[in-house]
């Protein structure tokens, strides 16, 4: 019996510590191999209100972890939605001074999207950590595009403190096309890429997609315990309107519902999770709700109509981007002159081909088979620059 509970105890202790040591932990865990690079120097932070992690004592932001270090901070730069990640999408953001520091916060949608020389002129280093999601429209990745290219400018060297990116275990969607390059996506990647923040920003690089003939210093601290296939959850809405893992996992999907003029749940408590619009057939898109102004969404596409569509909140989890759901919306609008919003869709899309696939009456097996051979090409680029399996 003595012995027997002896090894039980072991088997218990041995799975409780193999667990512990598979622990992901982001770039930002790794204070031992950053905070040496910042001692003594004038650093500005890239950050918001996911810069934070995991301490025996709780959770503890970026700027106060390096403030209890005695690392000289400067300025914060703030992506889309703020430093506290609260405004709407694509609100204009002043710059502020944060109250529990005196630090500046200088936001980065806001007067200008790219740090300027005279913001970088007493900094020697510049730290980002922002949680990206893996989908080529969302902004903080042309946020980290435009840091990158204004400190390679001004000769700063970047610290990216990596991520785990929660789309990482597929590639998918129509590849950037340069013409309709903008804040929502700047590069040619396809839709979904696969790839964390930091082996972004050395594919940034190697590619020479940024628009300077300097080099960039980058330096990416890696996460540990993490591979493209290992499940993350996010301790952190990263953005106001994807508040759990499957508003997440579906955003590459409804996220091009953005482009049009149906709601993808903004204004609901499932955003990203829902899709719905006054104009669709009641009779095939059976599920209601009626969007109203809310925080993060004060001015919701169909706000206060009721809205027919389709509730996603318990779809199983994605391997590719769905393409019906839109196909069949269109097929199925009361104004298919005006579903369309341009340039909002082909920038969303990231090509033009795509709506006039969908308008022309293409099914979406037919549409996809359009984007193997960008994908392919993507991958071989995508190589160069992974640090995980």
């Amino acid at each position: 019996m003595i012995t027997l509970l002896k090894n039980t105890v072991f088997f218990v202790l041995a799975v409780f510590s193999t667990s512990l040591f598979a622990q992901v932990k982001p770039g930002i865990h790794q204070i031992e191999k950053y905070v040496p690079l910042l001692t003594s120097k004038n650093v500005a932070v890239v950050g918001n209100h996911s810069s934070q992690f995991e301490t025996p004592t709780g959770r503890i932001h970026l700027v106060d972890s390096l403030l209890r270090h005695e690392i000289r901070i400067v300025n914060v730069f703030a992506p889309e939605h703020g430093f506290r990640g609260k405004e709407d999408a694509g609100a204009t953001i002043e710059d502020e001074v944060d109250v529990k520091t005196g630090i500046p916060i200088v936001s980065l949608h806001g007067k200008n999207r790219k740090p300027t020389q005279e913001q970088l002129k007493y900094i020697d280093v510049v730290v980002f950590d922002i949680q990206d999601v893996g989908v080529r429209f969302f902004t903080y990745l042309s946020t980290l595009h435009l840091v990158l290219e204004a400190c390679a400018d001004s000769e700063v060297p970047v610290v990216v403190l990596d991520r785990p990116n929660p789309n990482a275990h597929y590639i998918d969607g129509p590849v950037m096309r340069e013409e309709n390059q903008s804040f929502l996506g700047k590069v040619p990647v396809p839709l979904v890429y696969g790839m964390t923040i930091g082996e972004y920003a050395k594919m940034l690089i190697g590619e020479r997609w940024l628009s300077t003939k300097n080099q960039v210093d980058l330096i990416v601290i890696p996460i540990e315990n993490y591979t493209h296939q290992t499940p993350y959850q996010l301790p952190i809405r990263p953005s106001p309107n994807l508040p759990n893992s499957q508003a997440i996992a579906l955003y590459p999907s409804l996220g091009l519902f953005e482009g049009t003029t149906v709601n993808a749940g903004r204004g609901t408590n499932k955003p990203f999770q829902q899709f719905g619009a006054s104009f669709l057939h009641p009779e095939i898109f059976t599920h209601t709700y009626s969007p109203k102004s809310v925080s993060g969404a004060s001015n919701p596409k169909e706000e206060g109509k009721v809205c027919y569509g389709v509730d996603l909140s318990s779809h199983p989890k994605m391997d590719n981007i769905n393409l019906e759901w839109l196909v069949d919306a269109y097929n199925h609008a009361q104004n298919k002159d005006s579903f369309f919003l341009d340039p909002g869709f082909r920038r969303h899309a990231g090509t033009s081909t795509l709506q006039h696939q969908i308008e022309k009456g293409m099914t979406a097996i037919e549409i996809r088979e359009t984007w193997k051979p960008g994908i392919a090409a993507f991958v071989k680029i995508r190589t160069n620059y992974l640090i995980y399996p």
